[in-house]
């Protein structure tokens, strides 16, 4: 007899933009945003290393339909508490035409160490993304689980690209956010590693040897989280619409999930070289769900959008018992009409104006609330 899978509880994180509605530029908040949602949203909501920046993060959820309910809670807000500023939110990888040079950092000390020590790299860092833990219990089957979804975040990262716009340039990305954020340290796709006491020995040295103050400065697109037990994945765009959120979550937890059944019979999914892997992430990052992607067990390239049907496929068992099967299917929509990338470049194609694009972007957000 099978047994049931365990809740794979869920967390996600959303990064919005506040935005001027006349100028259509980031505009700092002055935390009066983040100190109102904090006598609502308590600890659901923070400032971020930018202020014209708003973190937002869901309580753990038990399912994809509760943090559904809890993003729109979340989204509502924020866009009523900006409202009480004269100001509009929206949700996008990078924003269209905003400079960093003109953007001042959170008065924080976390921030303050972050760009002494990063300097430029981090005043610049003006991205926004969506991240999604997925609890597990176990560290040791957390670890795996982590070696072998690594394959599936160029997937995961296509269906999100949302930023082909930076400074006011047409950039030839999809996803430009990533190219910002390489410019840090330990980021991109996690390491190997074939034991929690192997992990967990990397961080301690990391951090005996100053490199790092605390593991959670470790921001690689997937990583097995230092104080909670789950696993996050941190390679997402920033999403236009609750509906494109909570299908790439969906689409995150079935894997983890199916990972996990598969690992539970005594079976696991092929650990593929990084090195392959990088080749499949920067064509996300170029393409998003366009052009081809390689089929590393084919030794082909294979268009990217039947590698993400294929990846319906693959995780469809799954899917009925952890209730999310509409959610993933919103999947076809994006494949039909495109990734937010796609239909910010259509507005600017159409229009040939940004602030259109932002327009578009903060009308998008708003979306299904």
């Amino acid at each position: 007899m099978l047994k049931k899978l365990p809740v794979f509880t869920l967390g996600v994180e959303e990064e919005y933009q506040i935005i001027d509605p006349v100028s259509r530029d980031l505009r700092s908040h002055l935390s009066k945003i983040v100190d109102g949602a904090k006598i609502i949203l308590n600890e659901q909501v923070k400032a971020e290393m930018h202020q014209s920046v708003v973190e937002v993060g869901t309580n753990i959820c038990n399912n994809v339909n509760d943090a559904k309910n809890e993003i729109r809670f979340l989204r509502s807000k924020i866009v009523e508490l900006a409202d009480k500023q004269d100001l509009i939110v929206g949700g996008a990888g990078t924003h269209p035409f905003s400079k960093w040079q003109d953007q001042p950092i959170t008065d924080d000390p976390r921030y303050h160490d972050i760009v002494n020590e990063l300097q430029d790299a981090a005043r610049s860092n003006l991205i926004f993304g969506m991240h999604c833990h997925v609890g597990i219990e176990n560290r040791e089957i957390g670890l795996q689980l982590m070696n072998q979804a690594t394959y599936f975040l160029p997937h995961i990262f296509a269906l999100s690209t949302n930023s082909p716009f930076w400074e006011g340039r047409q950039t030839g990305y999809k996803s430009f956010r990533t190219k910002v954020f390489d410019k840090f340290p330990r980021t991109g796709l996690p390491e190997y590693f074939d034991s929690v006491s192997s992990y967990d020995n990397y961080l301690e040295t990391l951090v005996k040897t100053n490199c790092i103050d605390n593991p959670k400065k470790i921001w690689w697109d997937l990583r097995l989280h230092p104080f909670y037990n789950t696993i996050e994945f941190r390679i997402c765009d920033m999403s236009l619409t609750v509906d494109e959120t909570i299908c790439i979550v969906a689409i995150i937890q079935a894997i983890v999930a199916k990972l996990y059944k598969l690992n539970m019979n005594n079976t696991s999914f092929n650990v593929y070289r990084l090195a392959l892997i990088k080749e499949n992430k920067f064509r996300a990052a170029r393409y998003g769900i366009e052009n081809n992607m390689i089929d590393f067990g084919l030794q082909k390239e294979v268009e990217t959008k039947m590698l993400i049907l294929e990846l319906l496929d693959f995780i469809d068992d799954v899917v009925d018992e952890l209730g999310s099967r509409d959610d993933i299917n919103y999947v076809h929509e994006i494949l039909k009409h495109g990734t937010g990338a796609d239909k910010q470049l259509a507005v600017f194609q159409e229009t040939g104006s940004l602030s259109s694009v932002v327009d578009f972007i903060t009308g998008e957000f708003t979306k299904g609330l």
